[in-house]
Parts: C-alpha cells; structure tokens; sequence
C-alpha cells in the first residue's frame, strides 16, 4: 500500500463498540446500571462459562437456548475468558463496589425507612454511594434511591478507560447474541481502545465515503505495526458507488428495518431508532449506510432498549447527525438512566429532551411526542415515548413497542392531533419476562409468577387496532418485529408462521383490511411507504 494512496473503509467491516471487551449498549455504559450488570450479569457468566464451557457450547447450538446466559463460544476459550474475568476483578473493584453497596442501601431503607424522616439514614449509606445518591419516598411512603447521574458521569464509575471498538469484516447475519459474549482479541477482530467521544470514530466511520492515507487510518486507530495485514484487508482503493440523489422535494419514506426508518421531504431527512445492518450478499434485501443522506436532520429515539438505542450504529452516524431527539428523563432511577446524558457523554452535540405532548418546528414540520405505555414490565420508566411527525403534507405516528393499556389515551390524542395518515407499530407482544433486561438491577429475588407476568410486551391484534381506529389512520405498517436476521445477535427471537407475533400480526392486516385500510407487516428494505 502506498503512503500517499487514499482509502476507503469497505462496506462490510464492522465497527463494534465495546466496553471491557463486551458489546456496548445503553445500560452498561450508563454508570449505576453499567455497575450492577458487571457485577451480577457479566462475572456471573464469565464464570459459569470458565467452570464448565462444554456446556455452554452446546447451549448455544439449541435454538431454543439462544437469548439465555451462554457464551457463544467454543470449549478451548477458558483461558481467554478467565483472563478477562481476572482483568474485570482487577480493574473494576470500585465499580463491584459500588454495585454492592446499591443492594446494601436498597436493604437498609426496606428495613429502617418508615415512611419517618430519611435524614437520620443518609449516615448510614454506604461509603462508595456517599454524595452520589438522594433517599427519596413516594406518596404511599415507599423509600427508593435516586442517582445523580449526571455526578455519576464525572467520576471514576463511569468507565470511559474501558471503552474501544473492534474492528472485523463480516459477511453473514450469524453473530453472537451481544448480552452473553464478549469479543476477543483474536486474528479475525482488530481492537482498538477509542474512547466513544473520540472524533477518530467519526473519521472513521466518514471514510466509508471520505478516503483517508493509509498512515492517517493508522493513527486514527492507534493501530500498532504488528497488525498492518489485518488493517489492509478492512481497506480498498474502490470509491463506493454514490446512491441516485434526490432533488425533487417530494416526499420519500423508507424502511431501513426494525423501527429504522428515514423519511425525507424538501431536503430535510428524520430517521426513527437507527439500527443498520453491514453490506453483503444476502437473501433479504437491505439498506445500508450508503443509503442514508450526507446529513440526517433529526434523529427521534423512542427509548432505552438496546434494539432502539443502538450504539453500534449511532456512533457511525454521529458524524451525520445534526440533532438527536430523545424522551425526558428525570428520574434518577437505576433502571432509567438519562437518554441526553448518555448520549451528551458520548459525544452528540446538545441531544434535546421532549416532554409528552412538547412539539419541534422543523422545517416543513412538526415532531412531537406522544405518551407511550407499557413494554417496560411496569417499571417507572420516564426515557419513552412515540413519536408524531408531520412532514411533506402528511402526518406519521411512530409508536414503537406502544401496547395500548388504556384506550382513552388514544381518543384524547386523536382529539388534540387529529387522525394519522400513517402509523408505524410493533407487535412483539409475546415479550421477555422482567428478568431478561432487568434482572441484573434488581437487589431481591424476584418471584417465577411475578416475573413472568411483567413482560416487555406490546400490542396484540386487539390493542392494535384499537390505536387504528381511534387514531383514524389511512395506512398501517407493524415494525420492530425483530424480524431482520441481522438483529438477531441483540434480539435472539426465533419465529415461525405459529408464533403469536406472527398470528397476532396477520389478525392485524386482515381487520385493517375489513376497515379498507392499508397494513403490511415490514421485513428488510422498503421504499414508497407514504
């Protein structure tokens, strides 16, 4: 390679975030949720997978165990594995510290908060939470902690020594569910320890259009001359192949996959939860990262779940990104950590927090958020919301995972809005139990039948429809199934023409069809859904 040549990032290198050498997401990079998934999430199976790996082996080989606590690896990596653990317990002491001592303070007000003065207690918190943490009761006199998070980014519980990113080529949808795997270093992954907020992955991920010199990437990726090779393979010389430009102003919608998608009317472009998937052969068609605009004007995320707040990809297109929208958050909840501090820690500039019904004046436009209930176990979850968005003559509802718990919601929506040319609805309503998310934070076991009836569940056909016809909406498209192969290392989902999603779904397009309405439920790459 020559040291003036100009290169391009080829299209099927993966840019995985990492923290410790696992794959990012929201809850383990926010500092007290980061904590408690180490501690009783990652050791835990670092450990399970140490003592017996054969096990572990052949889980993953059962699609039945994909989405459960098993390493997708096979038996020689115990080695690999009881280093990063050793690592893990060396480096990260004050942060299993700080884990145990949210569950010593959760004991301690169930066994001394009366629903009397918290004064007498703040004394008594543990020595690592002192300073970062406020004893708070409800109105009924129920005690709970609340971080201050935004503290909490600015010391050393926030790992930002331990983020980096992998790099490897990937040319098929098999990867290892990111909930129960670490990457290692091995000869197919080079690893490289950016910080998130380093402007280096924005060049990074820029040089998928913009060529850099061969030294340049280099130093980008602090990358040692031992792995030039496997640094030349992730490059080429080739100019990617531009996507046709549009300048008619007319409005375009597509569907990028999940709850991904772009709409865009007189040069003006808003993207919905962005999750894309890498370029390569493949049966389902796709859009890409060429496929986007050289700018995204706005980008709305309705929530906090790995499979809507992806990392991996809005770290890519944070170079792109003029605006990120995100729900309000105040409230200092473990299980809720702040969108806006997150992201604003990351690197966005200046992310903007919506209250329910607060509204945007966009070019053309209005984004507003709309409530959204359910698909969160029950838990007190303020980092949510749908989204209404009015571009191009036309009004659009992306409601996500919305399971529709109280139908008078939607009539009073319709009343102040109107109705809704277009909605946009998942319908994974056979969702995850509370532990599969949430277990890791919670101090106390928590009982089988309790569990299992909080789900992350959203609207089945009749709560769908419900939303249809009180909305008054001209078209339908059900989303966010996790249909597309290439989600599956976040969402594990394993479907068939049985499943309930699926039968829930078709029920759904055929009463829309009764009402002359428009449904389709969306797999891979759409255009032309205004």
């Amino acid at each position: 390679m020559s040291h003036n040549q100009l290169y391009y990032l080829r299209e099927n290198v993966k840019i995985e975030p990492l923290v410790n050498s696992w794959p990012a997401y929201p809850h383990i990079v926010a500092p007290a949720p980061a904590s408690m998934n180490i501690a009783n999430g990652q050791l835990k199976i670092m450990k399970s997978y140490t003592s017996a790996p054969a096990i572990h082996a052949a889980a993953v080989k059962n699609p039945a165990m994909r989405g459960g606590p098993f390493m997708d690896f096979a038996v020689n990596k115990a080695r690999e594995v009881k280093e990063l653990t050793d690592k893990t317990l060396g480096r990260l002491g004050h942060v299993l510290g700080f884990a145990q001592a949210v569950k010593d303070l959760d004991e301690l007000l169930m066994g001394e908060a009366r629903g009397y003065s918290l004064e007498p207690l703040y004394a008594k918190v543990p020595e690592l939470l002192k300073g970062y943490v406020e004893l708070v009761y409800d109105l009924n006199n129920n005690p709970s902690i609340r971080f201050l998070e935004g503290l909490l980014y600015k010391s050393r519980y926030y790992n930002r020594d331990g983020q980096g990113i992998a790099l490897s080529l990937i040319d098929n949808d098999r990867r290892p569910f990111m909930f129960s795997t670490p990457v290692l270093p091995d000869e197919e992954h080079l690893h490289s320890t950016i910080p998130f907020d380093s402007e280096a992955i924005d060049m990074l991920a820029e040089m998928r259009s913009v060529p850099r010199p061969f030294a340049s990437i280099k130093e980008l990726l602090c990358n040692d001359s031992g792995q030039d090779s496997m640094l030349r393979e992730f490059l080429t010389d080739r100019p990617p192949l531009a996507p046709p430009k549009r300048d008619d102003g007319c409005l375009r919608v597509r569907y990028f996959g999940h709850a991904c998608v772009l709409v865009e009317s007189n040069g003006v472009a808003v993207l919905t939860d962005p999750s894309l998937p890498y370029r390569y052969d493949s049966e389902i068609q796709r859009y890409s990262y060429s496929d986007l605009p050289e700018k995204i004007d706005y980008v709305l995320l309705t929530h906090c779940h790995s499979d809507h707040t992806v990392l991996e990809t809005l770290l890519q297109l944070r170079h792109k990104i003029r605006n990120i929208i995100v729900p309000k958050n105040t409230s200092g909840a473990l299980e809720d950590p702040s969108l806006k501090l997150l992201l604003k820690t990351l690197g966005f500039k200046k992310p903007l927090e919506l209250d329910e019904l607060e509204a945007v004046e966009i070019d053309g436009g209005t984004i507003i958020s709309l409530p959204f209930l359910g698909e969160h176990c029950d838990l007190r979850i303020r980092s949510k919301t749908a989204f209404r968005l009015e571009l191009g003559g036309k009004s659009f509802v992306f409601a996500a995972d919305s399971r529709n718990l109280e139908f008078k919601l939607y009539e009073h929506l319709h009343e102040l809005f109107g109705d809704v040319d277009v909605l946009f609805l998942g319908m994974e309503c056979d969702g995850a139990p509370l532990s599969w998310i949430y277990g890791s934070l919670l101090t106390r076991p928590i009982d089988r039948k309790m569990d299992q009836s909080r789900r992350l569940s959203g609207s089945d056909c009749e709560r769908a429809i419900d939303i249809v016809r009180r909305l008054n909406c001209k078209k339908v498209y059900i989303y966010a199934m996790g249909l597309e192969p290439w989600l599956s290392h976040i969402m594990a989902l394993q479907y068939t023409d049985q499943s309930n999603p699926i039968v829930e779904s078709n029920k759904l397009i055929e009463e829309c069809r009764k009402l002359r309405v428009p449904a389709e439920r969306l797999l891979g790459a759409r255009d032309g859904l205004a």
